[in-house]
């Protein structure tokens, strides 16, 4: 089963974040377009041709976010959207951000 056929279960705090060896048996189940940030968080950007292909991709990967109950952060603008993920209640990363990830590789 891929990561993305896996459902994001909500953090109720309390949990440690992943280490740096976890997070690196996650890395190869995504894009490898996506870079972890000071084992803090996921970051990918996305090209496109102009701003309206760039907000209809934010519309869906929020759309996505929505549905399973787990949200990123968008940065976005014309040809751009910068997606970025970690689990705020933790301040760190969990398996349900590289299932999000996964979820949005999709798109």
């Amino acid at each position: 089963m891929g990561l993305f056929e896996k459902k994001c279960i909500p953090c109720q705090g309390g949990i440690p974040p992943l280490n740096e060896d976890q997070i690196n048996d996650y890395l190869p189940q995504i894009n490898e377009n996506w870079e972890v940030i000071k084992l803090h968080h996921l970051r990918r950007e996305f090209k496109f041709d102009d701003f309206q292909k760039a907000l209809d991709f934010v519309n869906l990967a929020g759309d996505i976010c929505e549905k399973s109950g787990h949200h990123a952060n968008f940065e976005f603008g014309w040809g751009f959207v910068n997606v970025l993920i970690w689990t705020h209640k933790i301040d760190g990363l969990v398996e349900s951000d590289f299932i999000l990830a996964s979820k949005i590789d999709q798109l």
